[in-house]
């Protein structure tokens, strides 16, 4: 492959959708747990409650409605400051909140008309804190959203351990009033964050229906179930191994045991946490996702000392790298061995997670020339070669960040990349792609609760290399599930449409190519029911050939 040959963009782009490119933006986010169960703290008559997440502790430790509520007398609120939380969410570098609106324990944590199980009526606070902190959200330039449980105990839900209860009629119209209360009384939202139960198809759409009609600009998470969601909610603190297509986001917690309060929780290896949560952050941007990073603020308000300076160490690290993380767009490289890549306008950022033993790292399919490389923070240039499109870099001896180690590449040009499964035709002018060559698109689907959700490929990609321009054919072989089925391929810049019979049966094309490129070539849905609808293809490979 020659040094003139043309690499593909090595950007991510947001999605075209502005109201979803907006909630891409925001990047980074607080997550609040805050509730009744706060106020146990994970304990219940002075003993630790072992079991489940502590925000969870009136299933896990069987409590009656009777005795949970009583903790509602002593609810004061009192250390709860929505202005120092903002500010600690800004001095973090968070972009948005978001907040416990209700919990699976129904206890409205906002003034409602639909019951008087509300912090309003309840407890000796006797204000709305949604309130309070919509409007500190608003004043400090932050965005807003609202955790809504789907889940209700108080209504009638009876405790299931995988709170995968269906929703009866009946209780439909007590989320529906409280939905509408929610999207009406606290100014813009940003996004709304369901969470478990198993709706029906029709409740799906009728609950993200009326977020969207009341705030359009709000992105609902595909916890709403049966793929109604605007972007996907992965498992609690997951990374995914794959670069998504769709948009999606990892709602990641300082303890992975609980989101809620616990007294009794260990709090101990600061600089540990602090450096996995930052390789957490570093993982879900570098692969395009929004980290939504948990708070559990105690039964009196109070954020908890640990996790906020927790939360400070990662803003000053963030502030050491102004340009790495936040306004930085994720890459095609995908992980590395070593770490994660990053890039802003024309600065490619690579971070250092598993420093190799000798320091060398190698970043293969870099495409574009370098001006220098050094580490972030400092002018000191590091060691590089550019050998066949192998970026190689020996990382700095001595560090200046301890926490993670960040490598700024100045390149001159725009990012531009050279796939590694890049391929070339033969001498008969015929590129013969197999399947190992082909790369996948990833998303995920359910089938309507938290239980089934499961990885779908939502496209095939490969990638040729033309030395002369002309016009070439697509032959795929494969099975398709559905032959009535629409598929959309698109070779450079050039699209067709064809049945699921056609994809595998006939010569599609023609195509026309560039000489001395490196051409993209996509097959997906042409008219997916949902973004992450599965292709329903099993490939088993593809030929291209010239006219």
């Amino acid at each position: 492959m020659t040094k003139t040959m043309k690499g593909i963009s090595g950007k991510i782009d947001v999605n075209m959708n502005e109201s979803l490119a907006a909630w891409q933006r925001l990047q980074f986010g607080m997550f609040i747990h805050w509730g009744l169960y706060s106020a146990f703290g994970g304990e219940r008559n002075g003993k630790p409650v072992k079991i489940g997440y502590s925000e969870q502790i009136q299933m896990w430790d069987q409590i009656p409605e009777t005795e949970y509520v009583e903790v509602a007398k002593q609810f004061t609120a009192d250390q709860f400051d929505p202005k120092a939380i903002c500010q600690l969410a800004k001095d973090t570098g968070m972009h948005y909140i978001v907040i416990t609106s209700k919990h699976h324990d129904g206890f409205a944590m906002f003034d409602t008309d639909t019951t008087d199980y509300n912090i309003v009526k309840q407890t000796p606070y006797g204000q709305d804190p949604l309130k309070r902190l919509a409007e500190e959200c608003h004043k400090q330039d932050l965005k807003f959203g609202v955790y809504f449980s789907l889940v209700d105990w108080h209504q009638g839900h009876a405790f299931d351990d995988n709170n995968n209860n269906h929703i009866p009629v009946s209780m439909e119209q007590v989320i529906e009033q409280q939905l509408r209360e929610l999207m009406t009384n606290y100014g813009p939202i940003a996004e709304v964050w369901f969470d478990m139960s198993s709706p029906t198809l029709e409740q799906s759409i009728k609950f993200s229906s009326m977020v969207h009609e009341l705030q359009p600009e709000a992105a609902v998470n595909s916890r709403i179930w049966n793929n109604k969601g605007d972007f996907r909610t992965l498992a609690d603190n997951q990374v995914p191994f794959n670069t998504l297509d769709a948009p999606w986001q990892t709602p990641a917690s300082i303890y992975h045991e609980t989101w809620g309060y616990r007294k009794w929780q260990e709090r101990h290896d600061f600089s540990g946490k602090v450096r996995d949560l930052i390789a957490g952050l570093t993982s879900v941007r570098a692969r395009g996702g929004n980290y939504l990073l948990n708070i559990g603020p105690r039964g009196d308000g109070a954020v908890v000392s640990f996790e906020q300076d927790v939360l400070l160490t990662i803003g000053e690290w963030i502030n050491r790298h102004p340009q790495a993380i936040l306004g930085a767009s994720a890459t095609k490289f995908g992980g590395q061995a070593w770490g994660e890549v990053t890039v802003n306008e024309t600065d490619l950022f690579l971070h250092v997670i598993n420093r190799p033993k000798d320091g060398v790292i190698t970043l293969p399919g870099l495409a574009t020339d370098i001006i220098q490389v050094v580490e972030d923070g400092s002018s000191n240039p590091l060691e590089w070669s550019l050998e066949d499109n192998n970026l190689i870099v020996k990382c700095p001896d001595q560090p200046i960040d301890d926490i993670q180690t960040v490598i700024k590449v100045e390149l001159a040009e725009e990012l531009r990349m050279i796939p590694e499964k890049t391929v070339e035709a033969d001498e008969n002018g015929v590129w013969s792609i197999a399947l190992t060559d082909i790369y996948m698109g990833y998303g995920f689907a359910d089938r309507g609760n938290y239980n089934t959700l499961q990885e779908t490929t939502i496209r095939h990609t490969a990638f040729i290399v033309t030395e002369k321009a002309g016009c070439v054919w697509l032959e795929v072989q494969g099975e398709v599930q559905k032959k009535e089925t629409t598929y959309q391929i698109e070779l450079g810049n050039e699209t067709k449409v064809v049945t699921g019979k056609q994809l595998v049966e006939d010569d599609i094309g023609l195509f026309s190519v560039n000489a001395n490129e490196i051409v993209p070539l996509n097959i997906t849905l042409a008219e997916p029911n949902y973004p992450e609808e599965p292709l329903g293809l099993v490939l088993e490979g593809m030929n291209l050939k010239y006219s």
